[in-house]
């Protein structure tokens, strides 16, 4: 089963602009199904190369002299991290060659990781991140999706139990090769045993002495552990918001595992009945819905959460040009209400919109605000205008 992505136009439209494209996103997001489809159906006359391939990494022992034959074609090259080497070869290239020429790169690393190529290819470039399954995307299958996460393979399985194997060997390839590969010298055994950690903390306060403690290691090395997961897109580090008004704010980050699937997989959650059974089902609804809301706005907007030391808290913060567009709230009820830390953080941060995200059917406005279904999430981008 084919799923059509959403950014599909938009990765043609950017490579009429800039004459690098770079699609980012972890492993097994399907860059590589997307990049081939925009190959078929745009541009078929496309180079391909896998940086995985030792055949196209010969190719590109001589990389300048190979990839300059090739005038006024897309030139793909997946797995770019393998060989940051590229980047200024690419620039030599696009600055000498005022042609149409353009390359689309993949790469399983974030811009900070691949540091290099914001650096050699500065105005060059555009960077767009390919998340798993967006709702609209799975026809709002919302309850798969939370279940098994948006990791293609672990959604379109064809069952639970064979979805739940998939997420096992995808935990086992990143933490045994792709995070190796990285440049991370780190026993494979430390960095899982560290991401199941984390999914005992999902959507709380980062605690790192606490971690470093159960874990019997070093605070800097959890820090370290952390940020590897970070670059690569499997976590999310949710900054709190900042304000000058005069109260005792929390100033620590939160830590959200990004896929829900794959938090499910590290605690053993294999089917929807477990699910809703199990301790972490607030959390984990918290962050499938942070993420399910910031897969739409995450270019466009700053996100936050907000929380004082008296009780008033914010789940997700939507800002831009330091206006605070949306508060968000995030209720795993049939029959949400708006806690009173929510109203109070409203009074303090006078947020243009109000929002609260539930499992339900039906989106209404009550007291000014607005309670959205689940399989209305997209309906946010006309409610902001």
């Amino acid at each position: 089963m084919m799923i059509k992505r959403n950014h599909e136009s938009k990765v043609v439209n950017l490579l009429k602009t800039f004459p690098v494209v770079a699609i980012l996103g972890a492993r097994q997001v399907g860059k590589t199904t997307l990049a081939k489809i925009i190959k078929e159906h745009y541009f078929p006359e496309a180079i391909y190369l896998d940086l995985e391939s030792p055949s196209d990494i010969f190719k590109l022992e001589e990389a300048e002299l190979y990839l300059k034959q090739f005038n006024n074609r897309l030139i793909i090259i997946d797995e770019i991290q393998r060989k940051p080497e590229l980047f200024p070869i690419l620039r030599s290239i696009i600055d000498k060659e005022i042609s149409s020429k353009r390359f689309l790169i993949l790469g399983s690393a974030s811009p900070e990781l691949l540091k290099k190529s914001s650096e050699s290819l500065a105005g060059r470039i555009a960077f767009l991140e390919l998340s798993p399954f967006m709702l609209d995307e799975i026809n709002f299958q919302w309850q798969k999706l939370w279940l098994r996460g948006g990791f293609p393979k672990s959604f379109l399985a064809e069952n639970d139990d064979i979805s739940f194997m998939w997420r096992e060997f995808f935990i086992k390839t990143i933490t045994e090769r792709d995070i190796p590969q990285l440049g991370f010298n780190i026993p494979s055994i430390n960095i899982k045993r560290f991401w199941l950690m984390l999914s005992h903390y999902q959507n709380k306060l980062w605690n790192a002495s606490q971690i470093s403690n159960n874990l019997g290691i070093s605070t800097p090395t959890v820090k370290n552990y952390l940020t590897i997961l970070n670059y690569t897109y499997l976590v999310r580090i949710l900054p709190p918001f900042y304000t000058n008004i005069k109260k005792r704010l929390i100033k620590t980050p939160k830590v959200i595992i990004r896929d829900s699937g794959i938090l499910h997989y590290l605690l053993n959650i294999k089917n929807f009945e477990e699910l809703i059974a199990h301790p972490i089902v607030g959390a984990s609804w918290e962050g499938f819905v942070i993420e399910e809301i910031l897969k739409l706005f995450s270019e466009n907007f700053d996100a936050y959460f907000y929380r004082t030391r008296a009780g008033a808290e914010i789940d997700l913060l939507l800002t831009k040009a330091n206006n605070i567009k949306m508060a968000i709230e995030i209720k795993y009820s049939l029959t949400p209400k708006p806690s009173k830390g929510f109203y109070i953080a409203c009074e303090d941060l006078s947020p243009e919109k109000k929002i609260v995200v539930y499992p339900g059917d039906d989106t209404f406005i009550k007291n000014d605000v607005l309670f959205l279904s689940i399989s209305d999430i997209k309906s946010l981008k006309n409610y902001l205008t």
